[in-house]
C-alpha cells in the first residue's frame, strides 16, 4: 500500500500557496490526501488512513503538514485545520530531537529511506508519546519529488512494557550473579545453558568452560557416569527422587578436588514445552570442618566423662564392695543378724559397679585395631542382653575391618542410638545388629520387632536421636535410612563408603 502512495499519478498534482503539491479538503482525513497521492481504490485508501492506529502524514518539502491521519489527530490532540502549513517538526517533535529529525526527514530527499527510527512527539496537552517513523518520497506524474510521507506506529507501551522486562531481567541477574551459592541452569540433555559468578568461585571454572557443556563434568565418580541416566528415567517416568528436594552430594573442582555440596534442583517448563533444571549449589566444605569439630569435641567429651567414670566412679565403688565385703565377713562370724542385709548391699554395689563399667566403655568406644568396630558392636549387643534382659544377637558373617577410627566411633555411635531407641520408644524384645561389606559400602543394620515406626517422622516426633543418626552418616559421606520392617518393627539402616586408612593416627586404648 505504501508503494501505492508512492507512484505518480497521470493527472497533475494542484499546487497550493506554498508551491508544493498538496491538498485539501473536506472534513475527512483520507480525502485530505486524495489530490496529493490518489489510488485506484478510494474507500480502501480511505479505510487505511482513518484508521486510529495509523499515524500518517504528508508534508511538503520544506517539512510543512498538508494533510494529517485521523489516527495522528487523536494521538497528538490537534486538528488538522490547527496544523495545516506548520512544519512539523516544530509542531510536534520533542525539543531535544527536532535537529536529528529534520535531517532524517527533509536531508533525506531523494537518498536511501529504508530504515526506520524513534522520534518522541509532543502531545497538545504536553505529553511526550513515542513514535516510530518511516518516510518515503512522494513524486507526481513526471518522477518529481513534491512532498514526503511520513508514517508512524506508537510505541509508547511497548517500549514502557519493554523496559519493564529488561528491568526485571538486570534486577533477576543481579540477584542471581551477587548470590553466595552457585546457580546453574540446565537443559533436558543435561548441558550447561548458564551459570552465575559463584559457580566460577565455587568449581573454579571459568564460565566459558562449562556453558555448553555437560553438567556431569562438576561431578566425581560415580555419579559422573550414571547422572544421565538418572535425569532420563525421570523424563521417562516423571518420578521425582530429587527435583524439589534438597540433599546433600559431592562436587568436583577444576583441580580434581572433591567436597561436599547442599544441592536443590527445580524445573521450568517453557511456553514451548522445552523443559529447563535449575540447580542451586551451595560449598558444605567450612560446615563440615565445624560438624566435625563439634561432634570431636563431644566425642573428647564423653571420653572424659566415661573415663572419669572408670577411674574415679568405678574405684571408689570397688572400694566400698571390698569394704563391705570384709564387714560382712566379721558379723557373719560373729553370727550378727545384720550380715545378710550388709551382703545384700555387697552385691549391690558389685552390680552398680559392673553396670558404671559398662556405661564408661559405651561413652569410650575408641577402636583398638581394623577389627575393633566388630568387637566393640559385639561388646554393645552382650550388654544390650544382660542389662535389658532382651534378644541382642550381633551379626557379622565375613570380617568387616573398619580402617578409620573415627569411621568406625561414628558406626558405633548409630549402632548405640538405635539400639536405645528400640528399647525406649519401639518396646522390643528382640533387637538384631548387623555388619557387612559390599560394592564398597560399609553397611550397619539395626532391626527390631517392636511396635515399628510413625508414617511421618520428623524430628520433632522422634527427638534428636535420628536427627543425629543422619547427621553422623552424612559426616562420613553416607546415608541413613528408617524404614518398616515387612514383618513388623523398625530397621535402621547406615551405608558409608569404605573408608581410606589415615596414617600416623594415634589410638586410644579402651579401659
Amino acid at each position: 500500500m505504501v508503494e501505492a502512495l508512492h507512484r505518480a499519478t497521470d493527472d497533475p498534482m494542484p499546487a497550493d500557496a506554498g508551491g508544493a503539491g498538496v491538498v485539501d479538503r473536506g472534513h475527512a482525513g483520507a480525502h485530505r490526501c486524495r489530490s496529493m497521492c490518489p489510488v485506484s481504490d478510494p474507500a480502501l485508501f480511505d479505510s487505511l488512513v482513518d484508521h486510529p492506529g495509523m499515524l500518517v502524514m504528508g508534508v511538503d518539502t520544506d517539512g510543512r503538514m498538508m494533510w494529517i491521519s485521523r489516527g495522528l489527530e487523536q494521538l497528538t490532540g490537534w486538528t488538522f485545520d490547527e496544523v495545516k502549513g506548520r512544519d512539523w517538526v516544530a509542531t510536534l517533535v520533542h525539543p531535544d530531537h527536532q535537529q536529528d529529525a529534520v535531517e532524517r526527514c527533509r536531508g533525506r530527499i531523494g537518498k536511501d529511506r529504508s530504515d526506520s527510527h524513534l522520534k518522541p512527539i509532543v502531545t497538545k496537552d504536553g505529553q511526550v508519546r513515542h513514535v516510530e517513523w518511516v518516510h518515503s518520497d512522494i513524486k507526481d506524474g513526471d518522477g518529481r519529488i513534491v512532498g514526503i510521507l511520513c508514517v508512524g506506529r506508537d510505541v509508547t507501551e511497548l517500549l514502557a512494557a519493554r523496559e519493564a522486562l529488561l528491568t526485571s531481567e538486570r534486577q533477576s541477574r543481579a540477584i542471581v550473579e551477587t548470590a553466595v551459592n552457585a546457580i546453574i541452569t540446565m537443559s533436558e540433555t543435561c548441558v550447561i545453558e548458564t551459570a552465575n559468578s559463584a559457580t566460577e568461585r565455587i568449581f573454579g571454572y571459568a564460565r566459558e568452560e562449562i556453558v555448553g557443556k555437560n553438567i556431569r563434568m562438576l561431578m566425581p565418580q560415580p555419579y559422573r557416569d550414571k547422572h544421565d541416566s538418572y535425569v532420563q528415567n525421570y523424563l521417562r517416568t516423571g518420578v521425582k527422587k530429587i527435583i524439589g528436594i534438597g540433599r546433600e552430594a559431592v562436587g568436583q573442582k577444576k583441580d580434581g578436588t572433591i567436597f561436599p555440596i547442599d544441592l536443590s534442583v527445580g524445573e521450568v517448563v517453557l511456553p514451548d514445552g522445552r523443559r529447563v533444571f535449575t540447580g542451586i549449589i551451595r560449598d558444605l566444605t567450612e560446615r563440615k570442618v565445624l560438624e566435625e569439630k563439634i561432634l570431636h569435641i563431644s566425642e573428647e567429651e564423653q571420653h572424659r566423662i566415661g573415663q572419669d567414670i572408670h577411674d574415679d566412679l568405678c574405684q571408689q565403688l570397688a572400694a566400698i564392695g571390698c569394704l563391705a565385703k570384709v564387714a560382712h565377713q566379721q558379723l557373719a562370724k560373729g553370727g550378727s543378724a545384720q550380715a545378710e542385709n550388709l551382703n545384700e548391699i555387697v552385691r549391690l554395689v558389685s552390680q552398680a559397679n559392673t553396670r558404671a563399667r559398662e556405661m564408661s566403655r559405651g561413652l569410650m568406644p575408641v577402636v583398638l585395631d581394623s577389627a575393633g568396630l566388630m568387637a566393640a558392636l559385639a561388646d554393645l549387643a552382650q550388654s544390650t542382653e544382660r542389662v535389658f534382659r532382651i534378644g541382642c544377637p550381633f551379626r557379622c558373617d565375613r570380617p568387616v575391618e573398619v580402617a578409620d577410627n573415627k569411621t568406625a566411633t561414628q558406626l558405633y555411635r548409630i549402632a548405640q542410638e538405635a539400639v536405645a531407641n528400640a528399647i525406649k520408644h519401639s518396646r522390643a524384645d528382640r533387637i538384631e545388629i548387623t555388619l557387612s561389606e559390599g560394592d564398597g559400602e560399609i553397611i550397619l543394620t539395626i532391626r527390631d520387632n517392636g511396635i515399628g515406626i510413625p508414617d511421618n517422622i520428623s524430628g520433632k516426633s522422634t527427638g534428636m536421636g535420628l536427627l543425629t543418626m543422619s547427621h553422623r552418616a552424612r559426616m562420613m559421606g553416607g546415608v541413613l535410612a528408617v524404614e518398616h520392617d515387612d514383618f513388623g518393627g523398625t530397621i535402621v539402616r547406615c551405608q558409608v563408603p569404605v573408608p581410606r586408612p589415615q596414617p600416623n593416627k594415634k589410638r586410644r586404648s579402651r579401659p
